[in-house]
Formats: structure tokens, sequence, C-alpha cells
């Protein structure tokens, strides 16, 4: 086999190969990527989630605390609950 029938060979089988490799791996790296930011999203929506969630959690004890209190006017609670502009129209 002489040089020509080898360059020929590189040629027509080694240069798609090694093409066809590059390419496998480029779109693995892009697959890998897409992944990664997948997950940071999740993570954030789970972040945001989970504070959205202790903000209910903490305004649901305190609806619980106004209702089961005996001693407290539930409305006046509620007034001083929204803030003092509210709280100081109402007077």
């Amino acid at each position: 086999m002489g040089l020509a029938q080898a360059l020929i060979a590189f040629i027509v089988v080694g240069l798609p190969l090694i093409v066809a490799c590059s390419i496998v791996t480029s779109m693995l790296r892009h697959r890998e990527k897409k992944m990664e930011l997948e997950a940071r999203i999740a993570e954030a929506q789970a972040a945001r989630q989970g504070e959205h969630d202790l903000r209910l959690e903490q305004r649901v004890r305190v609806l619980e605390r106004i209702v089961t209190d005996k001693g407290l006017d539930v409305s006046d609670e509620i007034e001083r609950l929204r803030g003092p502009a509210k709280h100081e129209e109402r007077i």
C-alpha cells in the first residue's frame, strides 16, 4: 500500500471519524451544560417555593393565634397586623 493509498484511506475513513467524534463530544458537552442549568433553575424555584411556604406558615400561625386567643378583639388585631397606616385611618 503506497503513500497515496494510505492518504486516501485516511481522508475517506479517518477524517469523517474524527469529525463525527468531535460532533458527538460537542453535543454531549451541550447536553451536560443544559442539565446543569436546569438543575440550577430547579434549585432556585425550590428555594422560592420554600420561602413562600415559610411566609404562608407564619401567616397561618398568626391567624391561629388570633382565633384561639380569647382575650383579643379579632378585628383590632387584624387591623394592627395590616400596619399603622390602615389602623390610623380607622380611628
